[in-house]
Formats: structure tokens, C-alpha cells, sequence
């Protein structure tokens, strides 16, 4: 179902999106929305990053709400995956991603979700974003912010392998050798600890043992609706001052869905306001802020120092 009322609040958007309509085309990017330079992005010594992830459904309007907030906070913008459901194909990023969340593609840097694997290799997810979702196929990318160096990786080990071993592990060891920063953040979909329904993923332990060994000090997931706070903790769930701290922010458009089982060292929950994770990255710390949609008031702050 195409969400007309979005398309008519974004004209050129909506003129080419009729364009395009039954082509199977997907677009990636248009005109009127220019790539920042990367250093514009990283130039300050504090930075803002800011979204969610599990944002968009043409049946469902929370994301309408999640993209105000995100278009009114500057900064870079995460997606933590699964950004056009049911299946992410063509028609559901220009139809339901692209009113919304696409208002700010200028300056997002995505992470891809299961729900994306849905059309086959990601495809339409690569095709949307082109070289901001990192080598097609692949989906893991770094950039720096501020003084912070963050890591984009892609969780559907099933499909690109997450494993010690593993192209993906390898590159991430050697880019956080080759690229030292006193503070390092990293996004992927699908959470190693998590309360929510799906709960832990444990094939992206090596992601975090590589992370820890390095001193990285935040985890953003997405993939259960939700949003949660955990203490720092080590790879095998151990609370300890020099593990990372993770957020759950499964808040950005999807249905919520009950918590189940409360993982060890969650510290904040909640599964009932749509709202984005803000960010302040600082040299040598951050500020993290549940922002919530309009007409909604729960939140969540706090600050962390780097390791």
C-alpha cells in the first residue's frame, strides 16, 4: 500500500516516485538530496549520531513521527536494519522508506537487517543506498565521527559469515588496528544480548570479542522492537568496566513486541514509544538520550566515559 499522504508531503519526491512506478526500479538518492563531504561529518571534535532501528511499513505511520525527529536533529543518521518491511523490496523503499527515514539520506549511514534478505542478496537495500551501504554484497563499512571511528557490520551471518574467521572479522580486526581511536562505536541489526522476543544472537559474538579486544565502548543494535539499555558487559555477558555498553533500538516505526526473558544486565526497558537513540560523541565520552515522537514523554539519559 503506497502511503499517498507521504508522498503528497514530499512533492518531487512523490513526482518521481510516480515515475517509477511498476518499474522495479528503486530510487537511490535523488538529486535534490547531495552527499555531504565526509570531512563536513567529522570535521568537529563533537558529533552527533541519532536514529533506529525496524523503521518502515506502508501499513503502519509511526515512522512518519520517527523521521520528524530525526529531521530535526542534526547529526549523522544510523539505521540499525530492517528499514522497509515486510520484505524489503524495490517498491517498498520508494513506497514506504523513502517519504519518510529518505528525507535524511544525505546524511545516513545504514546497517542491513534480516528483513532486507528477504529480496534476494539485499538487493533492492544495496541499490537504494549505492556506496553509503559499503560493497554491495558485503554491507560492513567504518567512517569516523568527531574523534569517535565507527563500524557499520552486517549480522545476517548466514549470509556473509561471522565468524573468527570471517572476511567480515578479519577486515574489522584490521581496521581497528589499522585506525586506533580512543573511542569506537559499532551498529549492527541483530543484538548478541537482548530481552526481547528474539532475544540474543550468539554468531555475532566474534564481532564483539574483536570489538572488547580493541576497547570499543558502545554497541547500537535494532531486531527486537524495543527499546533497552544494557551495563557494560564482556562477550560471554559478564558486567565489567571494560566491556561495551549496548542499546536495543527496535523503536523506530515496527509493531512493538512484549519482553520475554530478561537478559542479565539490562538495565532499561521499554516496549510502548517509538522514539531514536541521540548520541554526543565527545573526545574521551558521550551523552545518550531517548528521544521520544511527539505527544510522548518516557525517556532514557545518561553518560559514559570512553575506555
Amino acid at each position: 500500500m503506497t502511503r499517498i499522504r507521504h508522498l503528497l508531503a514530499v512533492p518531487i519526491l512523490a513526482a518521481v516516485a510516480l515515475t517509477l512506478a511498476g518499474t522495479g526500479t528503486v530510487i537511490a538518492g535523488p538529486p535534490m538530496r547531495p552527499e555531504p563531504s565526509a570531512g563536513g561529518l567529522a570535521a568537529t571534535a563533537t558529533a552527533v549520531l541519532v536514529g533506529a532501528g525496524d523503521v518502515s511499513d506502508c501499513h503502519l505511520f509511526a515512522d512518519t513521527k520517527t523521521a520528524r525527529l530525526v529531521a530535526s536533529i542534526p547529526g549523522r543518521v544510523f539505521v540499525a536494519g530492517d528499514l522497509a518491511y515486510p520484505s524489503g523490496t524495490a517498491a517498498q523503499f520508494r513506497d514506504c522508506y523513502d517519504p519518510t527515514w529518505g528525507r535524511v539520506f544525505g546524511r545516513t549511514s545504514p546497517a542491513v537487517g534480516n528483513h532486507e534478505y528477504e529480496s534476494p542478496g539485499a538487493r533492492p537495500y544495496f541499490d537504494y543506498f549505492g556506496s553509503r551501504a559499503g560493497p554491495r554484497g558485503k554491507g560492513w563499512y567504518a567512517y569516523d565521527l568527531g574523534t569517535w571511528r565507527i563500524y557499520v557490520l552486517n549480522a545476517n551471518c548466514g549470509f556473509v559469515g561471522c565468524g573468527a574467521r570471517s572476511a567480515q572479522v578479519t577486515w574489522l580486526k584490521a581496521d581497528l588496528a589499522a585506525n586506533p581511536r580512543a573511542c569506537v562505536a559499532a551498529i549492527w541489526h541483530q543484538p548478541l544480548f537482548s530481552s526481547g522476543q528474539h532475544g540474543g544472537t550468539s554468531a555475532v559474538r566474534p564481532f564483539w570479542h574483536a570489538l572488547q579486544a580493541a576497547h570499543a565502548d558502545l554497541v547500537i543494535n535494532g531486531h527486537d522492537h524495543d527499546y533497552e539499555r544494557f551495563a557494560r558487559q564482556t562477550a560471554g555477558g559478564r558486567r565489567s568496566a571494560a566491556g561495551l555498553r549496548e542499546f536495543v533500538v527496535g523503536t523506530g516505526g515496527a509493531v512493538f513486541r512484549p519482553f520475554d526473558l530478561i537478559a542479565a544486565n539490562s538495565q532499561v526497558r521499554q516496549a510502548s514509544v517509538h522514539g531514536v537513540l541521540k548520541l554526543t560523541l565527545r573526545a574521551g565520552g558521550y551523552d545518550w538520550r531517548f528521544v521520544p515522537v511527539a505527544g510522548k514523554t518516557w525517556t532514557d539519559g545518561g553518560s559514559g566515559a570512553c575506555h
